[in-house]
């Protein structure tokens, strides 16, 4: 371009904006009654300072026009401005005061024709590059939309999908593939550790703020101050090690981290391995994804997917190896089967058990894999049924007090289906659809430290604004539906004979009356046959322990109480064959202390 040696475009002033910049853009920025100003005139001056600064890097070029569009406008250079943009791949996005925009659904009424004019102008050149033209109002009340960062896909694993062993069987089959992540957990951003400058000694030397950005040497021409706006300076961390040395000052001798060793715990005891011994704890691998089997999908229980997912496709520039990765998961889909592979990523990477799932649709063909437990993952526990009861002698009772009745379970499920959400919400032809769709709800954590950071970089001193409406929308249940469910709620309480419990005691202060429970009754009494004990058995140690604690306030029983129950706790863990008797040694020091902290007795 060649505008720059032209008069229109001499007193456009523009600068680079750095943090300290933008903390000051507010009291900068002047409202102006004039509507004097071309806007081409600064897009120009944008893409030339774009293409000055970032050249054939790899940058995201982006340029924001806001405009009223009342200013006069040279539109003689349109085609050319368009052709620019697209040729050095930036994107262009232009709000308008008051701009028409068909899709948000705003329109202006009695617009002046010079403005109307102008939107003309910068819709076609928008349209002419693939830009975004809108209304500042939509702009404004997208400001609270969290934006989803969009992420390069990095691969997991590039190589060969086996069945076989290609090294032996011509047959074997081989598909070169590549493996990326196909959902991750996305954190929210860490804090580090900073100290106040003020803080530190006049003479002492500080280390530069990891929060300090460096100005480059156009800045620094520019004026700019390089100081540390921030006021903090980074921490740096070091480690010291120590060991039990009876002869050194305090008991303890410092180490240099070349003097340590590893070692494994044994029981109590540490083994020690050296490093020319430690290959024998690694397992040499190479490698490898090789299908060892297949599982129907009506036998796989969801509960076994250990991992986030991950999808495999074929080599992307491979034609053979795309027609045989096609080839596998339409098989995979018409026989309603998964394959179960064993996965290393990398070499001398620890082998696991991915299971491949085929997934079909008009976009893309791919396998999606999770990762399976090995025997050691599986944790199995034994739980009593919840739909029968089944006594001492081998009984099996269907009606129990501790089983829910017919009433109760025709309750529970007309509540349930009283708060589906999956029909709960409308579409945009009012049609019943899902209220809580996936895309539309955000990690509240995750937007709102983001938020914190943003606000609080450009407000030092300013109290941060309430979190966004959409990160709350979902935090609570609807007023619609809330309503909707209360009569089924109200029957499904009754159903259950649901009553207020009790406030649970804190303390057990003798100037204090104990609660009377609801019925009037007891209980402790009723089931007491001795109301005042003085020996615990070791065969019942919990049950009279307690007894004998809530039978008495005599400081003296407490403590004798106690003694006898440390004794008891003493004697499972001395007598105790292996571990069989850690377990009620265990509850027992639990219940003790439990017991004797709600006592509050002075120590």
């Amino acid at each position: 371009m060649t505008t720059t040696d032209r008069c229109d475009f001499q007193k456009v002033d523009f600068s680079r904006i750095l943090m300290p910049d933008l903390r000051n853009l507010r009291e900068r920025l002047k409202l102006s009654s004039t509507d004097k100003g071309d806007a081409i005139s600064a897009l120009v001056i944008a893409i030339q300072m774009i293409a000055k600064y970032c050249k054939k890097l790899k940058y995201r070029r982006k340029i924001l026009l806001i405009t009223n569009g009342r200013g006069s406008m040279d539109a003689d250079d349109i085609a050319d401005i368009a052709k620019k943009i697209n040729q050095d791949e930036m994107e262009l996005v232009i709000l308008g005061v008051d701009f028409d925009d068909r899709e948000y659904g705003f329109k202006e009424e009695d617009k002046d024709p010079h403005k109307a004019k102008n939107e003309e102008v910068l819709r076609a050149l928008v349209n002419g590059c693939d830009g975004v033209f809108g209304t500042l109002e939509q702009a404004i009340i997208e400001l609270g939309q969290p934006r989803l960062k969009s992420t390069r896909p990095v691969t997991s694993y590039k190589g060969q999908l086996t069945l076989g062993d290609p090294e032996q069987y011509k047959s074997a089959m081989c598909i070169d593939v590549e493996r990326y992540p196909r959902t991750m957990v996305a954190k929210a951003s860490t804090a580090s550790q900073f100290v106040h400058n003020s803080d530190l000694s006049n003479g002492q030397a500080s280390t530069q703020s990891s929060a300090t950005i460096i100005p480059d040497g156009d800045t620094l021409e520019s004026g700019h101050n390089t100081a540390n706006t921030s006021g903090l300076t980074s921490v740096k961390n070091a480690r010291t090690y120590q060991v039990i040395d009876e002869e050194a000052p305090g008991g303890k001798r410092d180490v240099d981290r070349e003097e340590l060793a590893k070692g494994y715990e044994y029981g109590r005891t540490a083994v020690h391995i050296s490093e020319s011994d430690e290959n024998v704890t690694k397992l040499e691998t190479k490698a490898a994804l090789e299908i060892i089997g297949f599982v129907p999908m009506a036998k796989y229980e969801r509960y076994m997917s250990m991992s986030t997912a991950s999808q495999i496709i074929a080599q992307k520039t491979n034609e053979k190896a795309k027609m045989a990765m096609s080839s596998l998961i339409h098989a995979l889909f018409e026989l309603e089967d998964y394959a179960v592979a064993r996965l290393v990523t990398r070499d001398d990477r620890s082998p696991v058990l991915v299971l491949l799932a085929p997934e079909i649709t008009p976009d893309y063909e791919c396998l999606v894999d999770v990762q399976l437990p090995y025997a050691e993952d599986f944790r199995s526990y034994k739980f009593p049924p919840l739909d029968r009861v089944v006594t001492v002698s081998g009984k099996v009772l269907t009606e129990h007090r501790n089983l829910p009745s017919s009433v109760l379970t025709t309750a529970m499920s007309t509540y349930v289906d009283q708060m589906d959400l999956s029909t709960f919400g409308t579409d945009d032809n009012g049609a019943p659809a899902e209220y809580m769709r996936m895309e539309d709800t955000f990690s509240p954590v995750l937007h709102r430290i983001d938020q914190a950071i943003r606000w609080r970089a450009v407000h030092p001193t300013e109290s941060i604004p309430p979190p966004y409406e959409i990160l709350t929308k979902f935090s609570k249940r609807p007023e619609e539906l809330q309503s909707k469910t209360k009569r089924p709620l109200e029957k499904l309480i009754a159903a259950a004979d649901v009553k207020k419990v009790p406030p649970k005691l804190k303390g057990r202060k003798r100037d204090r009356n104990t609660i009377t429970p609801l019925s009037g009754l007891d209980v402790s009494s009723l089931l007491s046959h001795s109301p005042h004990r003085t020996t615990i058995s070791p065969t019942n140690a919990i049950p009279e322990f307690r007894q004998m604690l809530a039978t008495t306030e005599d400081p003296s029983a407490i403590h004798e109480a106690a003694a006898q129950m440390g004794a008891i706790i003493e004697s499972q863990i001395t007598h105790s064959l292996g571990d069989s008797g850690y377990g009620r040694a265990i509850e027992g020091m639990r219940v003790m202390r439990e017991e004797l902290i709600e006592l509050e007795e002075p120590g």
